[in-house]
């Protein structure tokens, strides 16, 4: 099976929706790019057995927590997303699947929350690790050492 080319993903999505809306550090990038690999290997648009939607699979409770709690109170970085992906007012959970950008967008709101902040743009191990404590959760099936060689593929995309 194959999907979407990483080095595509990283310098035609990731990088500029990121930069777009003022968030866009190389950390934020390769974080990002390795959340895309590990949540659905750059294939799955939906998860198999279970609710998770888009390129960095999110479920749509956390996609719906993000907006009422955190969005509705920051309107110009909601505003700015939306401007970024096309789009008007509080958009579905069902929009990760088909618009990339907005997947992407969602992934790093998720993250903007996280008291710590991202590690080192190139320490794979960090970044695997931060994905797992962060946005994978303890409750997720994702093992943080094994996926550091992702994160190594994000980061020389």
């Amino acid at each position: 099976m194959s999907g979407l080319n990483i080095v595509q993903v990283k310098y035609l999505i990731v990088q500029p929706v990121l930069k777009y809306v003022d968030l866009g550090s190389d950390a934020a990038v390769n974080l990002l790019t390795g959340t895309t690999l590990v949540e659905s290997q750059l294939t799955w648009l939906k998860q198999i057995h279970g609710p998770a939607l888009g390129i960095a699979q999110m479920e749509p409770a956390t996609h719906d927590d993000c907006w009422i709690n955190f969005l509705k109170y920051k309107l110009d970085l909601a505003n700015k997303i939306c401007e970024s992906c096309g789009i008007s007012g509080q958009p579905d959970a069902s929009l990760m699947v088909w618009n990339l950008r907005y997947a992407i967008l969602m992934a790093r709101i998720k993250y903007l929350r996280a008291p710590d902040p991202l590690p080192e743009s190139t320490d794979s191990e960090a970044l695997s690790m931060y994905h797992k404590q962060h946005y994978n959760t303890s409750l997720g099936q994702a093992v943080a050492s094994a996926n550091i060689s992702l994160f190594q593929q994000a980061i020389h995309a």
